[in-house]
């Protein structure tokens, strides 16, 4: 297809042109976007595949020439100005490593950098016009919001390389449709074509193939079927055929990537002497079918477990991290793409990778950057097995963390559930589907004990992303006709698929609140914050204080003494403390707040401060059978920005009733010195323990990601003085690791405090 200009006079533009004689000098404003001077003689365009009409390689011409941009230090800001060119109202998103394919040609832009707000790609920075050092693996993409700009008057997204694609794959089952459970693992392979969805010869069809159709419907393998019976079949019916000649390598992560050929509108005799294609994929742990094939498959998981996700909202999403000498790390984004990705998706137990994200889009990690420039070739069982590169600190940010999102398989669980009455799709009353094998109907939830851990299900369930809020009245929703409360006493875990995997009452259901306004609801959110303590910064500042009483009444009215404290003799004698200082990272995606306004915080006289949380942090020493000695606890008396990365601004500061909260990229420090920044160990005996602080432990703020929120440390106490050492967040270890160091806690000194 011919390229067309990015930026022209709309018809009814010029038509106004003509009428008005204020036309001669500069153009009238109309509803299309006026031709700007920065971007004359520029034109744009969206390439590759596979895509959707608003995403792909941009590609600039430029004299005539057709070129790209390199992905080095692009970012979304850049997205949304080339999306403005190309017609869309912003971009949600940036792709790097050439993911739609390498262009050819110049490339034009390098080094591109952005504020967002330009009104041409000609005033942002880079290297200059031509002048670059990327290959076209570098390629950058952009992901634009599928709203266009009022009036403007070309598309201006343009196939270059292909005037047909497979835009998606499914596997039709062939036999007992509507009987066969979710998801479906074995069937015909129909791809959707423009004109609709057909059947795939299978002729010169291959293993390799299967692979990658299994990956894209989201199962990490592939095993055979029986031919026979499928050809047998397919003599009775009649099938409708688009596509054959596929030949795939196996390491692609999408049909379109594999060499293909279309059947054109005038072949009469399709797929002669062959039949459709079968697929029989083999799915991963959490989609198993049985529950013993589930937990073997679990077993073995855990097992060889070497990598994870953490920080995802959905299952096959997050921030990528690998066990190396018994502790957890992230992997470098350097030349990450599909491949990588595809490899450690499909070694968790889920299809090939739908995106390789790179710039800690799933949230920062803390402590070690184990791999860097991984190069994987697609084919290799596990990430460890794909040449890499060990990196120094100098050589990689945690704000270069890479992540993925996996392809994975069809449930349906979205349908069984929804929301009602809220102002946007991610927000309402939440409705479950019951009945079976009766007509199904619409029923609410008891609010009664929901939360964030209940709404985290929920908003997965819906492909919605993180819990905001789990909210257990909804009068200021409507319900419309649905008012029957057909669930109670649901507990979740919070990482459960679906809702039906919780807890909850069987008939009948028994609420402590009736009526439609105790029913429960969530808002749900693309983003989450994420809190990690410092853990090395409690180890070296720990120590013991002998503090009088006198000087702890304040403490004492804020509970922050243990119950032995009641019956001291006020003021005369002391209490010991375990003082020391926690340092608090947001590393996630949004903004730590508290759940209360400042309409409802408390004042407390005594320290002169206000509480926005009842409960911000548990401490606590425990002995290695988990039996807890000592305890404290700490109110959010001052969330606030106390420092941040370089690039990053405070927003929240307690002085003069400020706003309350830690900025993404911000800490808040606790400092040794102030009250109840202790726990009280007075009554504590001299042996082995474990010190533990556990950050948001009553899940009042939702998170991305609560199992880094606890950090445990070995300790050693004599009477006198005590030990702390190896303090590390509880999830940095492998399980061997853990395990040993809830055996022999305090068992080594490397610190006398």
């Amino acid at each position: 297809m011919r390229p067309v200009s990015a930026w022209r006079w709309s018809p009814w533009g010029l038509l106004l042109c003509l009428l008005c004689s204020s036309c001669l000098g500069s153009p009238s404003p109309s509803t299309a976007p006026e031709k700007r001077a920065g971007s004359q003689g520029l034109r744009f365009r969206l390439a590759g595949f596979p895509r959707k009409p608003f995403e792909g390689r941009v590609e600039i011409q430029r004299a005539g020439e057709w070129g790209t941009i390199c992905d080095d230090d692009f970012t979304l800001q850049a997205a949304h100005v080339l999306c403005r060119e190309l017609g869309f109202t912003e971009a949600t998103g940036w792709t790097h490593s050439a993911k739609y394919g390498p262009g050819t040609g110049r490339i034009w832009l390098d080094n591109l950098s952005c504020t967002g707000t330009e009104r041409s790609v000609t005033e942002c920075t880079s290297r200059g016009w031509g002048n670059s050092d990327c290959t076209h693996d570098e390629d950058a993409g952009v992901i634009c919001k599928d709203q266009r700009l009022p009036g403007f008057s070309d598309s201006n997204v343009i196939e270059v390389e292909h005037h047909q694609q497979v835009e998606e794959v499914r596997l039709q089952p062939a036999v007992g449709r509507g009987r066969r459970p979710l998801p479906v693992t074995e069937g015909l392979v129909e791809v959707r074509l423009p004109g609709g969805w057909s059947k795939v010869c299978d002729r010169g069809w291959s293993a390799h193939n299967s692979h990658v159709v299994c990956g894209m419907l989201g199962f990490p393998g592939e095993k055979r079927v029986n031919a026979a019976f499928y050809r047998l079949l397919a003599q009775r019916q009649q099938h409708s055929f688009g596509l054959h000649g596929v030949a795939c390598v196996g390491t692609e992560a999408h049909l379109s990537l594999c060499s293909l050929e279309f059947y054109r509108a005038n072949d009469t005799a399709r797929c002669p002497g062959g039949a459709p294609v079968v697929v029989s994929c083999v799915p991963g742990p959490l989609y198993a079918a049985s529950n013993g094939q589930k937990k073997q498959q679990q077993l073995k998981l855990q097992e060889e477990a070497r990598v994870r996700l953490k920080g995802g909202a959905r299952p096959g999403e997050g921030r990528v991290e690998v066990l190396k000498a018994g502790t957890w790390g992230t992997v470098c984004d350097r030349k990450w793409d599909l491949q990588a990705a595809s490899v450690v998706c499909r070694e968790l137990g889920f299809g090939s990778a739908r995106e390789a994200l790179s710039g800690a889009r799933m949230g920062q990690g803390m402590g070690a950057i184990h791999l860097s420039e991984v190069r994987c070739s697609g084919q290799e069982p596990s990430l460890w097995r794909c040449p890499h590169k060990n990196i120094t600190a100098e050589d990689c940010s945690h704000g270069q963390d890479a992540a993925v999102r996996c392809n994975l398989p069809y449930t349906g669980v979205d349908t069984r559930i929804r929301l009602s009455g809220g102002r946007s799709r991610y927000e309402g009353r939440v409705e479950v589907q019951i009945g079976g094998p009766g007509p199904l109907r619409w029923g609410l939830i008891c609010g009664d004990d929901w939360g964030t851990l209940e709404a985290m299900v929920v908003c997965r369930q819906l492909g919605l992303g993180y819990a905001n809020h789990g909210l257990q009245e909804t009068w200021y929703w409507d319900s419309g006709n649905v008012t029957e409360v057909v669930m109670s006493g649901v507990r979740c875990a919070g990482t459960e698929l679906s809702l039906d995997q919780c807890a909850h009452h069987g008939a009948p259901v028994t609420c402590k609140r009736t009526g439609t306004r105790f029913t429960a609801g969530v808002i749900c959110s693309e983003t989450a914050s994420d809190l990690l303590l410092h853990s090395a910064l409690v180890q070296e500042t720990a120590y013991i204080e002998d503090r009088p009483l006198h000087m702890l009444y304040c403490a004492a009215e804020e509970n922050c003494l243990s119950r032995s404290a009641r019956s001291a003799n006020w003021p005369y004698g002391h209490r010991r403390l375990l003082r020391f200082s926690s340092q608090i990272h947001n590393l996630g995606r949004a903004d730590f707040r508290p759940k209360a306004g400042r309409h409802s915080w408390v004042w407390h006289e005594c320290h002169g401060h206000y509480h926005s949380m009842d409960i911000f942090t548990h401490y606590d020493i425990l002995t290695p059978n988990g039996t807890k000695v000592a305890e404290g606890h700490k109110a959010s008396f001052c969330l606030e920005d106390t420092e941040c990365q370089e690039d990053v601004s405070k927003r929240y500061e307690c002085a003069n009733f400020g706003e309350q909260g830690i900025t993404v990229g911000c800490w808040d420090l606790y400092r040794h010195d102030i009250d109840c920044q202790w726990i009280d160990i007075t009554d504590v005996k001299p042996g082995n323990y474990i010190l533990q602080v556990v950050i948001n432990p009553n899940y009042e703020v939702a998170e991305s990601d609560f199992t880094n929120n606890a950090m445990k440390c070995n300790c050693k106490y004599d009477g006198h003085r005590i030990w702390v050492h190896n303090c590390h967040i509880g999830d940095a270890f492998s399980e061997e690791a853990n395990k040993r160091f809830e055996r022999y806690p305090g068992q080594t000194s490397n610190q006398i405090l």
